[in-house]
């Protein structure tokens, strides 16, 4: 009988890639103590399958960068943006078709309109995750 055939432990690299550096993680955890007023309302409505039962993460590193918000089943990202971000214009369309060329679809908000547009926000969110593709198709095509 032949023996089957293991993968050794990742890499350090590998490890890295697939589970986000250490200084970014320990960056990712610290923003999650020190979240905004609006990513903190924000959290309340995602977290728990709240919004038609899918499952978000907050600050989360996806190499690397670390994203506000993650649904991976739907592969969408939401970004809850402040005031710095009308400096950084630039900086975050790069971001944006970075994460997009590894298959996310980025969603971005001003703290403002969470704070005081809510559920407007979350209609939109939740259109983006009615639009997401399906991450398994059905076996064998037409409801088999």
């Amino acid at each position: 009988m032949d023996k089957p055939v293991t993968k050794g432990p990742l890499s350090l690299r590998e490890r890295d890639r697939v589970r986000g550096s250490e200084r970014l993680r320990a960056l990712a955890r610290a923003q999650r103590r020190q979240a905004t007023d609006a990513e903190r309302l924000l959290w309340q409505h995602l977290r728990g399958r709240h919004l038609k039962g899918f499952k978000f993460r907050r600050q989360v590193v996806i190499e690397p960068y670390i994203v506000d918000f993650v649904c991976l089943d739907a592969k969408l990202i939401i970004e809850a943006d402040g005031g710095q971000h009308t400096e950084q214009t630039v900086y975050d369309s790069r971001r944006t078709a970075r994460l997009e060329t590894m298959g996310y679809r980025v969603i971005r908000f001003w703290n403002h309109e969470i704070l005081k547009e809510l559920y407007s926000v979350l209609e939109q969110i939740q259109s983006a995750l009615i639009e997401a593709p399906s991450p398994q198709p059905s076996p064998g095509g037409r409801g088999s």
